[in-house]
């Protein structure tokens, strides 16, 4: 497609854009939160279309090759991964005095490979690898074209380039890192480079989401991806431990695939977030040890450290993690019957939060040779969460006069342990993108709780209203998880790649759950006490099939997955759970497939479509029947009648690679039959009865989960990249969703649509100034975001405007040390807010599960290249002889 093409359809897309920006902005005026997202809105989109016209027309195509090989270090002949590869046109090619007519340059993969796709022919190239520990490389390497110059197109195979390790001192080891943009976009997925997100910086996994693109993160620490709720992996793997339980200076990059292949588990129906954590290769001794304080209660540190010798390769990390807070969260309720309000409540709760872990890991990688690697991680992490809860509630009458007040207090204690077992094989064959991967991850851990909930109710003269309430919870349980997977990709020639593999999971959980009614010394155990126990089972197998025809690069997928979940209610002998299929004739819910079909327009500009099917199944408390009083006012309980949805996903990519940035706009389709959703509704007299003696009102909202006819999602995302200036930077990103959900209840319609919004702008900029000391590397990281209000099947959410800030100063010889300032949730606005219009009742509330915090964060990065475990001992045997 022609430059100007795309540029004109851009400019309509832009006029487009500033038009619904300026009609939100109209409809707002009242609103200030909302002005300044409009606002904000509009002048990124600007940025967008500034950014996109500075791109340069694309050269005519000529013939182009692809260059491969691989990487190792020529002593032990292990691989060596991160390394950096640019090739040029051979010197003696060129005019003199003229600079190279191309450069293409890439990274080696874990395996050590590296590929030059579309390098433009030449006869002789310059061949240049730099890496941490190495010296560098320059290489010529002489290509012989096949057929036609500007018709065909080959490969060259350069097979094993080997380098040299370089003993450094201290100060150069810790300054020959490759700088890496803060975002990367691959035609499957985007990666986030941690590294650059200062404003987490001392923080969990859950700040990182905050502060990546296409991600919104709600007051509990919930993510979602284009408003859906993605698969977590943690280095591609099933993972017990929740984001915040994963210390953010233990990753080093989160990759998102919106919409995975039959390669990836068929449960990611939201997509999957792939959180990739450390492990260093460098040559030789280096370590990394960071210690943070600020308020309210924040203190961390980290201390990570690597040996690698010969053919082994050691690694460890440890971190600590604290924070404190008071939250607020108010609710304003009026209950209805027949369309007339019968009462109101409203309800303000204050809530003092403590929270810390803290996180061990290790491993070693075995190079067994060049094309063998054998690696182990080991993990633990453990944590403790604290609250101190009190609620102050009002009860009204029809006419909104006060009728009588309670008061409610909460105390919480929660513990969890958690340890993480993998072992992976890695073989590379003859060529470095034909491979095998094998890998045995084991996850257990234990958890525990306990509460006492009082609560009372006062007259208006302060006289009892009713004898006081006093329930005490407590609560055990186990998880463990098993996951084997196998994983072979074969490239039989150029264009033509096939892909299989095999995965089973299992998963057991039990939990045991005690709930008594507490009256003076004596104690009586209610219905709601719950010990159950679950097992979820699925085996799965995958094929893909990837070839090219003319012009288009094409793959076909088929997944297929037998799963089954077993639950039981010890106590009432209750069986709850599904398989599937659960018959022959359903085996196509057992089908998976997926399409790609990729139109390259030039060596910068791609078009993909792309479709899958997904399924999201039912998770173990959302049919569990259990009933959670911990709010006695918003009580929940799990549908063990739900059944898995199944999701079909389209998507339409452009990507741009342009001068100093990227492009990548998106236009997507998801149809979600049988939608899992969230359904509310006012107590029932039978249930309020079971719950007499649990402090439970009687106006409570029941909250549980229902199966919708469907819900579909239409959507438009753009990310932008672009690099101002020298050492300026903007990340942006926005997307747009129209969604529209049709459900009904026996004879309760929950049906519901509308549009919605959210973006945000990641903006750093570093200070080089040589001259100064207090200015140079000086880095600064601004990250903002809104949300707009999204339609739910019984009302909407409300928006959300966020902010956060950071500074870096680097500093030392090599930029050894650091000291970061960060201040999260500026404006102190990061809260969830809903709104619930039903025929029963009409409630408005917001929560919050993080306050605003400070911190201040000193780290330092040490080594020698030069170090030798193994130095000692020949030591001592020479002396010996």
């Amino acid at each position: 497609m022609p430059f100007n093409a795309l540029q004109g359809l851009y400019k309509i897309l832009h006029i487009t854009l500033i038009k619904a920006t300026c009609l939100l902005y109209n409809i707002s005026m009242k609103k200030k939160l909302m002005m300044k997202a409009a606002l904000l809105f509009f002048c990124q989109v600007f940025i967008v279309a500034v950014a996109f016209t500075q791109q340069r027309s694309s050269q005519p195509e000529n013939a182009k090759i692809k260059i491969t090989g691989i990487i190792v270090d020529k002593t032990t002949q292990s691989i060596i991964a991160g390394a950096h590869i640019q090739i040029v046109p051979d010197q003696a090619d060129d005019e003199k005095g003229k600079e190279p007519a191309f450069s293409a340059d890439a990274i080696t993969k874990l395996d050590g490979s590296f590929e030059l796709k579309e390098v433009p022919y030449a006869a002789s190239y310059k061949l240049i690898v730099t890496t941490v520990g190495y010296k560098s490389l320059q290489q010529q390497v002489q290509v012989k074209k096949a057929g036609t110059e500007g018709v065909s197109r080959s490969t060259e195979d350069i097979g094993k380039i080997q380098l040299e390790p370089d003993v450094k001192d201290l100060a150069s080891v810790t300054v020959t890192t490759t700088a890496k943009p803060t975002m990367q976009f691959g035609i499957d997925r985007k990666i986030f480079n941690v590294e650059k997100n200062i404003t987490a910086q001392g923080g969990t996994a859950v700040d990182v989401m905050k502060n990546i693109p296409s991600l919104t993160v709600d007051v509990n620490g919930n993510v979602e991806m284009r408003n859906a709720s993605p698969q977590i992996f943690v280095d591609g793997r099933p993972t017990i431990l929740t984001l915040d339980q994963i210390p953010a200076d233990d990753i080093e990059r989160v990759e998102l695939l919106t919409n995975p292949s039959s390669k990836y588990d068929a449960s990611s129906a939201g997509g999957i977030i792939n959180v990739v954590l450390k492990k260093n290769k460098r040559v030789g001794f280096n370590g990394l040890a960071s210690v943070g304080a600020g308020a309210p209660g924040v203190l961390n540190g980290n201390l990570s450290l690597n040996v690698r010798q010969k053919k082994f390769n050691f690694f460890g990390s440890e971190n600590y993690n604290r924070s404190g807070g008071s939250t607020t969260e108010k609710t304003y309720r009026q209950n209805k019957s027949g369309g007339a309000i019968t009462d109101y409540f409203n309800q303000v709760s204050g809530n003092e939060r403590k929270r810390r872990f803290n996180s061990v890991r290790f491993g070693a990688d075995y190079y067994i040779d060049d094309k063998n690697t054998l690696s182990f991680t080991q993990g633990f992490t453990n944590g403790r969460f604290n609250n101190n809860e009190l609620q102050n509630q009002d009860y009204l009458d029809a006419s909104a006069v006060l009728n009588h007040t309670g008061k409610r207090n909460s105390l919480g204690d929660n513990e969890f342990n958690r340890k993480s077992s993998t072992l992976t094989y890695d073989k590379v064959f003859e060529r470095p993108d034909k491979k095998l991967t094998a890998d045995i991850s084991y996850n257990s851990g234990t958890r525990k709780s306990a509460s006492l909930i009082t609560s009372k109710l006062y007259n208006l003269d302060g006289s009892s209203y009713q004898p006081d309430n006093v329930v005490r919870n407590a609560g055990s349980g186990s998880d463990n998880q098993f996951t084997a997977q196998l994983d072979y990709s074969n490239p039989i020639n150029e264009n033509k790649k096939i892909e299989f593999g095999m995965r089973t999971y299992v998963s057991n959980t039990s939990t045991n759950f005690g709930t008594y009614s507490v009256n003076g010394g004596s104690e009586t155990k209610l219905p709601l006490s719950n010990n159950y126990k679950y097992r979820e089972t699925v085996n799965a197998g995958y094929f893909n099939y990837a070839n090219k025809y003319k012009s288009f690069k094409y793959q076909l997928g088929l997944r297929m997955e037998l799963s089954k979940l077993s639950g039981d209610m010890l106590d009432s002998n209750f069986h709850f759970g599904y398989q599937y299929p659960d018959k022959l004739k359903n085996i196509f819910s057992a089908m998976f497939p997926s399409f790609f079909l990729t139109k390259q327009l030039n060596e910068n500009e791609d078009l993909q479509f792309n479709y899958s099917r997904r399924i999201r199944r039912p998770r173990f408390w959302e049919v569990n029947p259990f009933v959670d009083i911990n709010d006695p006012l918003n009580i929940s309980q799990g549908n063990p009648a739900l059944t898995p949805e199944y999701v079909n996903s389209f998507e339409f990519n452009y990507f741009n690679r342009f001068k100093n940035g990227s492009f990548l706009g998106v236009v997507y389709f998801r149809n979600n039959g049988g939608d899992i959703t969230d359904y509310s509704d006012t107590i029932s007299n039978h249930l309020y009865q079971q719950l007499a003696n649990a402090g439970v009102s009687p106006n409570a909202i029941l909250n549980t989960y229902i199966n919708a006819g469907y819900t579909n999602r239409y959507g438009a995302e753009f990310t932008l990249q672009k690099k101002f200036f020298k050492d300026l930077e903007f990340t942006y990103n926005i997307n747009l969703q129209y969604r529209n959900t049709s459900a009904k209840v026996n004879d309760l319609n929950l049906s519901n649509s509308g549009f919605n919004y959210d973006t945000k702008l990641i903006a750093g900029y570093k200070i080089t100034a040589p001259s100064s000391k207090l200015w140079n590397n000086l880095n600064f990281q601004l990250v903002t975001e809104y949300e707009s209000p999204r339609v739910i099947p019984q009302g909407r959410n409300k928006s959300q405007f966020v902010s956060d800030f950071a500074l870096r100063k680097e500093f030392m010889k090599s930029k050894a040390a650091a000291l970061s300032v960060s201040v999260n949730d500026i404006f102190n606005t990061r809260r969830y807010g809903s709104i619930y219009d039903t025929e029963r009742f009409y409630q408005d509330s917001y929560s919050r599960w993080s306050v605003r915090t400070f911190r201040v964060t000193f780290s330092y990065k040490f080594g020698d290249a030069d170090f030798d475990l193994f130095k000692k001992r020949r030591g001592n045997e020479d002396n010996e002889g």
